[in-house]
Parts: C-alpha cells; sequence; structure tokens
C-alpha cells in the first residue's frame, strides 16, 4: 500500500502533513545535537580528568551511550 496521492490532499491536509515531517526531521536533529554536546563534554572531561576520567566521567559516558542509540536523523521516508 502506498501513501495517497498529494494531488488529491486538500491544502489543509497536505499542511499538516509537511508540518508532521518537518517536526519529526527537527526532533532527528535536537537528539543528533544533544548527543554532539554530551560527546564534546565528555571529551573534555576525560582530558581535565587524566587517569581518573573513568570514575569522574562515567555518568557523561553512560548518557553519550544512551544518546547514541536515537541520534539519527532518518527523514520522513522509509525505503525498504
Amino acid at each position: 500500500m502506498s501513501s495517497p496521492n498529494p494531488l488529491d490532499l486538500s491544502a489543509d491536509e497536505l499542511r499538516a502533513k509537511i508540518d508532521s515531517r518537518e517536526e519529526k526531521i527537527r526532533e532527528d536533529w535536537i537528539r543528533t545535537m544533544q548527543a554532539r554536546i554530551v560527546r564534546e563534554e565528555l571529551q573534555k572531561c576525560y582530558k581535565a580528568e587524566g587517569v581518573n576520567h573513568y570514575q569522574v566521567c562515567h555518568d557523561l559516558a553512560e548518557t553519550y551511550n544512551k544518546l547514541l542509540k536515537d541520534a539519527k536523523v532518518q527523514g520522513y521516508r522509509i525505503i525498504d
């Protein structure tokens, strides 16, 4: 099954569809940027703490690992 033809949609339905696509992409980029910020903070922590970075930066490393699972910009189109 394919999605309905865009020419068959009303202007309001088309605008709502475009808005939902843009919102999804925006949310994906926000998650990606959050992961990037945490990664930069983790790098700073590693450099600043030196030998103790395993203990001190552990929470940041766990947070970064969790964010990496969702930090991909996939877009709205699914291709097999």
